[in-house]
């Protein structure tokens, strides 16, 4: 059975994140995407500590585009170095893991 992943994205701003999403959603690389806005992270960036406000994006999608998809987000996206996580998922609704493989299927 074709398996799905969640890419757990971070971006600058909630328009930034409706950018990326729309675009993933739109071209079929995605099946659906979530915004969670507000989210304080605190790194390490060229040797200082940093800390700011982002928007976490995820991205439900095939396991099969996930290269596809990694691609086209930093095509759209501002960082330099974007987080873009693959988070495999073992299970879940039948009939919504069915839905998101079919939203995905014409790649």
């Amino acid at each position: 059975m074709e398996s799905i992943k969640f890419l757990y994205i971070t971006c600058k701003e909630k328009s930034e994140a409706q950018k990326i999403g729309r675009a993933l959603v739109e071209e079929k690389l995605a099946a659906c995407v979530n915004i969670l806005p507000d989210m304080e992270s605190i790194y390490h960036w060229q040797g200082k500590i940093e800390s700011s406000h982002e928007v976490v994006l995820i991205a439900k999608t095939s396991s099969q585009l996930v290269s596809t998809c990694t691609e086209r987000v930093k095509e759209l996206h501002t960082y330099e170095t974007p987080c873009i996580l693959s988070i495999a998922i073992e299970g879940g609704e039948p009939g919504y893991i069915k839905w998101l493989l079919d939203e995905t299927k014409a790649h």
